[in-house]
């Protein structure tokens, strides 16, 4: 327990009935130990199957339109692979970070009879949240979208569907970290797709359809040989029409884009919010830091695990944040 002057900031109901034991009960039905968390909001799970669409729709371009049609089997393999990959990550940071516990405190134990388990000294001052019934620990907020006040809680994000927090802010990085890699890898392959296809084959395909500028004369081919333009241009471009391919490509364009920019952003604000130790939250509100100053290294491995190892870049790898004790509500 720590002992601090009771007049330092907090996000706390400044009446004096803020604690009120009495008018505080358990939940009736508490969840079963092990259960699956998971947020009922709709705006969320929205965001959360839009996220996988359009995950699932760059995968759809990028092999089907780019890859499988090449004939440059290695360049195939290689990005195939690597994109197939990033993917799957991105994909399983998203699952973790949305069906991780972010730290939620125990809902509805402001009771009298846990506080005066905890045996609190003279000078010693515990804060309830009202919405959630629950005893406040030091650095938590309430939520209203998860309806629970959270460790450590940054924000709450509608892709993730979920709070991003003690316990899942490593997978909320990971996501986006590989989300801006696959959308800087599709990019890359869409620049060197339409490089190789737009100078070569693409021309072929279009004399073939006589909209070429040299005239109608040369545009006035045999049906035998549009067939072989056609057949050799959509062999090695795409199995789509050149219209559909185009529009195709410059829909993953416009996504990689945004999300890389996006995600890159969320990235970079995740890891100084790490190193700093300031959620963000706090630096919102400009809280005053009240707890002890770690080096950037230290707070690394405090999210992402003890010691560095591959497991850092693995969302299956649950980081090792030693035994805190969850109930350290006095402040």
């Amino acid at each position: 327990m720590m002992l601090i002057p009771t007049h330092h900031f907090r996000d706390i109901e400044r009446k004096p009935e803020y604690l009120q034991p009495e008018k505080c009960v358990p939940p009736p039905y508490p969840g079963p130990v092990g259960t699956m968390w998971f947020i009922r909001d709709g705006c969320g799970i929205a965001c959360a199957i839009v996220t996988w669409c359009l995950v699932l729709y760059a995968e759809f371009v990028v092999l089907f339109v780019m890859l499988i049609p090449s004939r440059d089997y290695a360049y195939s393999i290689i990005n195939g692979i690597v994109f197939n990959l990033l993917a799957f990550l991105a994909l399983a940071s998203h699952c973790r970070a949305m069906l991780t516990d972010p730290g939620a405190v125990p809902k509805g134990n402001a009771t009298k009879e846990f506080i005066e388990s905890l045996q609190l000294k003279p000078g010693q001052v515990v804060y309830k949240c009202p919405k959630c019934c629950s005893i406040k620990p030091d650095r938590a907020h309430h939520c209203s979208v998860c309806k629970r006040c959270i460790r450590k809680m940054d924000h709450h994000c509608p892709w993730v569907n979920n709070c991003v927090g003690e316990n899942n802010q490593k997978y909320f990085v990971l996501f986006t970290m590989y989300i801006a890699l696959i959308s800087l890898h599709a990019l890359i392959m869409v620049g060197f797709h339409f490089l190789h296809c737009f100078e070569e084959d693409w021309t072929n395909l279009l004399q073939a359809y006589g909209l070429n500028r040299k005239g109608t004369a040369e545009g006035r081919i045999s049906l035998h040989e549009k067939m072989q333009f056609l057949k050799v241009s959509l062999t090695e471009c795409s199995s789509f029409s050149p219209p559909t391919t185009v529009i195709l490509l410059i829909l993953l364009c416009f996504e990689g884009l945004l999300f890389l920019i996006f995600t890159s952003v969320m990235f970079g604000t995740q890891v100084h919010s790490i190193c700093t130790d300031e959620t963000g939250i706090e630096q919102l509100k400009k809280e005053e830091r009240r707890w002890a100053k770690k080096t950037k290294w230290m707070n690394m491995k405090a999210v992402f695990g003890h010691p560095f190892s591959l497991g850092w870049a693995s969302p299956f790898a649950t980081p090792d944040q030693g035994k805190a004790d969850p109930y350290q509500y006095v402040v």
